[in-house]
Parts: structure tokens; sequence; C-alpha cells
């Protein structure tokens, strides 16, 4: 007897769209809910029509270059590894010798 049920392939999977893996999706949302935003403003300060869907263009235009430039360049999470980096420190001082001297012998690593 068939199942009636489908079988998701999709588990584990990020999130695609056109492409765009994972968080670009929502950078590119909110990008374009910006330009929207600035549309608006500019329209209702009364810029010129065509100027302002000119700036919106362009802006546009450069928002997709850069958010698929960084889906591409870092992939689903290199984006977050690289901001997470950042906090990494370059250097441990140690001002005393008291964390050494009270590790416990079985805390250490063995030697094969």
């Amino acid at each position: 007897m068939a199942s009636v049920y489908q079988i998701n392939k999709g588990i584990n999977k990020p999130i695609e769209f056109k492409g765009l893996k994972a968080q670009y999706i929502a950078y590119l949302a909110g990008g374009l809910v910006l330009l929207l935003i600035l549309f608006a403003s500019m329209y209702i300060i009364g810029i010129n029509l065509f100027i302002c869907l000119f700036v919106i263009a362009a802006a546009g235009t450069v928002l997709f270059m850069i958010v698929y430039y960084l889906n591409n360049k870092y992939g689903q999470y290199g984006l977050l590894k690289k901001a997470a980096k950042r906090y990494i420190p370059h250097s441990i001082k140690f001002r005393s010798r008291k964390i050494f001297i009270h590790l416990k012998k079985s805390s250490l690593p063995e030697k094969i």
C-alpha cells in the first residue's frame, strides 16, 4: 500500500532563495524595505519622480551586488564567523602561576 505522506528532502538544509542562503535573504529584504522608505520620503519631500527612481534603482542595484558578493564569498556561515573572529583575543596574559599550580593531575592530557 502506498503512503499518502510525502518525504521532506530538505531537512537540515539552509533556506535558499534565488541563490541566496540563510541570513543573506534577510539582509536583502531589510535593504529593500529601507529603499522603499527612502523612496517614500524622497517623494513626500517633493524631489522629482525621475530623480527618485534613478537614485532608488542605483541603490537597489548596488544592494543586490553587495549581497550576492557576500553570499558568494562567505557562504552560509562565513560572514557570522568573520564577525565572531573579532572577539577572539590575540593573546592571553597571566600575571601569576596560580592557575597552573592548582591544576589537578587528572585534568591534564595523558601521553600516548
